[in-house]
Formats: structure tokens, C-alpha cells, sequence
């Protein structure tokens, strides 16, 4: 997703410098429609469902409709919240914008690769541990 969000902001960089009428600005634009294709699409495969996943794999069941309730609100939250904020963002800066999100994805990675433990052939028991 980080990859894709800065070819995309690269994209809207270089097309401040080009003339509107050249081939290259068509390009760009090309460029930067498959970008966004691309983090829609590896956002679909893999931290769209995060939520979801990791509430199945690391929480005990009395607890799970709480958390899965949270857990739905929050996504709906910050999708709210980004599609609220992209219009005046893009009005600032389009190149600006996509570097926001690029850098929100590289904290997320950050985040997750830190903060969430691995699950695989572990009990629920050793996942509570590592949080305690």
C-alpha cells in the first residue's frame, strides 16, 4: 500500500513540472490512477480485514462482541474521517495528500510489525501472555 500511495504521489509531483499538453502528463496520469488501483486493491487483500482477523485470533470469547463492535466502529470511523478530510487535502496539495497517506501506511506497517503478535501454532493462552 506505502509503495503504491508514493508512486502515486511522485506522480502528482512530476505533473506540476509538465506541460498539461505533453505525453508524459498523460502518462503520469495513467500512473497515478493504477497507483490507486493497486493500494485499493493490496488494502482489500490485506489491512482491510485486520480488524476482524486479529479480534478472532487474539481475544478470549467473552469479550469478542464488545471488541468486534469497537473494532467495526473504529474502521467505519477513520474511513469516515479520510474520506471527509481527502477533498480538503486535495485542494491543498494532491502530491501533499498522497504523501499523508503514504506516510500513515509506513506507521501502520510500523506499528503491526511491533505490536501484533504472531499467532501461528500458538494457543490463546501464549497470545494473552504476550500482552501481559
Amino acid at each position: 500500500m506505502a509503495l503504491s500511495l508514493l508512486v502515486v504521489s511522485i506522480s502528482f509531483y512530476l505533473k506540476e513540472y509538465i506541460s498539461p499538453d505533453s505525453d508524459l502528463y498523460a502518462t503520469l496520469s495513467l500512473v497515478s490512477v493504477a497507483g490507486v488501483v493497486v493500494m485499493v486493491i493490496a488494502f482489500s487483500l490485506g489491512l482491510g480485514a485486520m480488524p476482524w482477523i486479529i479480534m478472532s485470533e487474539i481475544l478470549p470469547i467473552n469479550i469478542k462482541g464488545l471488541a468486534g463492535s469497537f473494532a467495526t466502529l473504529s474502521n467505519w470511523f477513520f474511513s469516515w474521517l479520510v474520506t471527509l478530510t481527502a477533498n480538503l487535502l486535495l485542494d491543498w496539495s494532491s502530491g501533499g495528500t498522497f504523501t499523508i497517506y503514504t506516510a500513515v501506511c509506513v506507521f501502520t506497517a510500523g506499528f503491526v510489525a511491533i505490536w501484533v503478535p504472531e499467532t501461528k501454532g500458538k494457543t490463546l493462552e501464549e497470545i494473552q501472555q504476550f500482552f501481559r
